[in-house]
């Protein structure tokens, strides 16, 4: 019985969307905008033999037609396409929840506000919820500028900082030691209940724990933690759960699906420590097993940071590291590459951008393929349920035959 390996280069898109307009992302390509920027800046072009012979040049060419400024690969080994996301917004939960074969067709609810945010009788109802009264910045930030302009005055007062993005989401930043993780997660915990009770669809509330002295020093740690809300129907995680596999979550996959269909869970912090997570479970796996991580630093540090040479160089990091992927998979064993959205590092904002995706498969001895245009990624989701011959979901076309040519 097979094994598979989904590693999700999160917020790595190959091009404007069909619908990017709609977005205000008409041009975002996150690849081959900070691949030029590679270029210029670095006086080098992008390292990636691996990515480049299973497809992923010509996958991004054929999603925009864009000139890569990288030495030509012809892709030699492995099925490469690219992917549309059908769902209503370009998050982060939207576009995993799509992958394993549930697309969000309804509108999120937002914090549209620039500016106060969060009502009055929100902030309010929190206070009573959770016995903080008030919260610092009440506004859209990145995560790292207003942690270094209020983690100052945060450490001081005890009170937490709350933001939010052009996503569904509400965050809070708060100081490990001063304020104490597991009082953020409490606090967190709380203002999920709250959001959901009153029925205002906000995707996720996210823990957004920091340390150091000042504002100087201030960093964020691998403590994050995100609630979700759950998906609305069963996804192919929980229908290969439910039937006696096992679904083993590498990073903040059991948060984004609110460790639904999840058997086993594994945190890491950076992306060495991702690909080293997951190749020591993909070692352990039986029969049956998917093996799911989301390598969060392409999007986290590099994308919403808009830092287009340390994306660049965490590419080529994790293409050398693909070689010892290679190496663990047997001959019925899959591995996949997708993203669940763009976040081009050099587009205005810090927000994420509407993109197609790449979605690559490899298995020892495949040959390459050129898998075309995938209208939804939830390809992936019905690929994975053919693979371990589970009911198929109910949106989502399998390629597994294609594979097998």
């Amino acid at each position: 019985m097979p094994r598979a390996m989904i590693m999700v280069i999160d917020g790595f898109g190959i091009g404007a969307a069909p619908d990017a307009e709609a977005f205000g992302d008409v041009g975002a390509n996150t690849f081959a905008n900070l691949a030029q920027r590679f270029l210029q800046q670095e006086g080098r072009t992008l390292a990636l033999p691996n990515l480049g012979k299973l497809g992923l040049f010509e996958a991004a060419w054929a999603a925009s037609g864009a000139e890569l400024p990288i030495k030509p690969q012809i892709a030699s080994s492995g099925a490469y396409a690219h992917a549309a996301e059908i769902s209503s917004g370009k998050d982060t939960p939207s576009g995993h929840w799509e992958m394993m074969g549930v697309p969000v067709l309804f509108d999120w609810g937002y914090f549209s506000d620039k500016q106060n945010s969060f009502s009055a009788e929100l902030l309010e109802q929190i206070a009573i919820r959770t016995g903080i009264k008030g919260g610092l910045g009440n506004c859209h930030a990145s995560g790292t500028t207003i942690i270094a302009e209020l983690g100052e005055q945060h450490m001081q007062s005890g009170i937490p900082i709350l933001y939010t993005s052009a996503d569904s989401v509400f965050q809070v930043a708060a100081h490990e030691k001063t304020f104490g993780l597991e009082n953020l997660y409490h606090y967190c915990e709380q203002v999920r209940e709250l959001l959901n009770d009153m029925d205002l669809n906000i995707g996720r509330v996210i823990a957004r724990p920091f340390v150091g002295d000042n504002a100087s020093n201030f960093q964020r740690t691998g403590n994050r933690r995100d609630y979700s809300i759950l998906p609305p129907s069963p996804t192919v995680l929980d229908t290969l759960h439910d039937n006696g596999g096992t679904v083993v979550s590498v990073g903040k996959i059991a948060d984004i699906f609110a460790h639904q269909g999840i058997s086993h869970k594994v945190k890491a912090t950076g992306l060495d420590q991702l690909v080293d997570a997951s190749l020591v479970e993909f070692d352990k796996a039986t029969d049956n097993t998917l093996i799911f991580t989301n390598l969060v630093n392409f999007d986290q540090d590099y994308g919403h940071r808009r830092d287009p040479i340390g994306y660049g160089q965490a590419l080529e990091y994790f293409d050398s590291r693909l070689p010892e992927i290679f190496s663990r998979l047997n001959a019925d064993d899959y591995l996949f590459l997708i993203a669940d959205h763009g976040c081009d590092p050099t587009w205005h904002g810090s927000d994420h951008t509407r993109e197609f995706v790449p979605l690559i498969a490899w298995s020892p001895g495949m040959k390459s393929i050129d898998l075309g245009q995938r209208d939804t990624f939830a390809d992936l989701g019905a690929t994975i349920a053919d693979i371990f011959a589970l009911q198929s979901p109910e949106y989502g076309t399998s390629f597994k035959s294609l594979l097998m040519a």
